[in-house]
């Protein structure tokens, strides 16, 4: 395979199959952050959050089971090679989760609203990439740098099941098989969830989606010439990287972001085509529109000091049980609480009027 696409082609096309599931299962199984926070904070309905939990659980077990047959090397990967600061993790987490509210939407979940036809969501892609690049490696990265100080190549990868393998005489991936599978047995436990079977399956299709993405770069990273990084899909930065290769692509190369976030396009295309639910839409509101701007605009910066998003944390990170997982995804959820309430009540008051 490397003889014919090369490594770089080859990563693209592993992100490029993750993110078509990744897109399907947000259009068809609609598996989205801020809708299944919405969902437990107002309809008393938690199934959504128990999807989130079995595509957690499941991304947990693959991954692990992928250390323990040797074909993933957790430690070179961006959630446990340098080490965790805290302080970032809360600040990154509540911007970004308070800026996916204010928007409507996360990066992924904009992707495949963008994939359904939604034009509002064009503009939160953008404006998102570019501040994330801005505070990423673009004029405010030297102040993040300075305000969240991070050390790479740190000799303790940030794992909890690393640790507890250090603390132990068990080997870190029984501890991840056995958080995953408490987790989707505590997701399961809802029988209203277990008569949702359709969420069950979107909800492992997710975890098996950042599991690939984990196994295929590693099994590139392993057996490539060129030194692809170890990584899966996340939604923040990967947008500025796929804009970037858009602009420049004669000089660069294709990567595992711009498959990732493609994927995502063509999934979502694909499940809100099959369902009848494609159609163009724009945004009539001035004031809907400067919202959703800001939301982002506060979401891309909040995503690089976390070091990732309600996917790349939520997720990706936690398939790793990286110590910033399961913080930053309760400050995520946080400032989306924070974000809704502002929103509702100035609903309210619009009503009330």
């Amino acid at each position: 395979m490397f003889e014919v696409l090369g490594d770089a082609n080859t990563v693209a096309l592993i992100g490029l199959v993750g993110g078509i599931v990744l897109g399907l299962a947000a259009r068809i199984g609609r598996f989205c952050t801020l809708g299944a926070i919405e969902d437990y904070l107002y309809a008393n309905d938690d199934r959504r959050l128990r999807m989130w939990a079995v595509a957690i659980g499941v991304a947990i077990i693959g991954s692990h089971l992928g250390m323990a047959f040797g074909w993933l090397d957790p430690a070179s990967s961006t959630y446990l090679a340098q080490t965790w600061n805290p302080i970032g993790s809360i600040v990154g987490g509540l911007m970004f989760g308070y800026g996916m509210a204010i928007s409507g939407n996360c990066g992924y979940g904009a992707l495949a609203r963008l994939g359904g036809g939604d034009l509002r969501s064009f503009v939160i892609v953008l404006i998102l990439g570019l501040s994330a690049y801005v505070v990423m490696s673009g004029p405010l990265a030297y102040l993040r740098v300075w305000i969240f100080p991070v050390e790479m190549d740190v000799s303790d990868p940030q794992s909890i099941s690393m640790l507890a393998e250090r603390l132990t005489a068990f080997p870190a991936w029984v501890f991840g098989v056995i958080i995953g599978a408490a987790l989707l047995v505590l997701a399961m436990a809802s029988e209203r969830f277990r008569k949702s079977p359709s969420q069950i399956m979107w909800g492992t299709a997710v975890g098996l989606a950042i599991f690939s993405g984990w196994i295929g770069t590693s099994w590139v990273a392993m057996h490539g010439f060129d030194g692809e990084t170890v990584q899966t899909h996340t939604f923040a930065a990967p947008l500025g990287d796929t804009m970037f290769y858009l602009m420049t692509a004669s000089g660069t190369t294709l990567s595992f972001a711009v498959g990732s976030v493609s994927g995502v396009l063509i999934g979502a295309f694909l499940g809100s085509w099959s369902k009848g639910h494609f159609r163009w839409e724009a945004c009539e509101d001035p004031r809907e529109l400067k919202r959703q701007m800001l939301g982002a605009a506060i979401m891309g910066p909040g995503a690089i000091i976390a070091v990732g998003c309600s996917v790349g944390q939520g997720i990706s990170a936690f398939s790793l049980l990286a110590y910033s997982a399961p913080v930053t995804f309760a400050a995520i959820f946080t400032g989306a609480a924070l974000g809704l309430r502002q929103l509702v009540s100035g609903l309210s008051i619009i009503a009330e009027r």
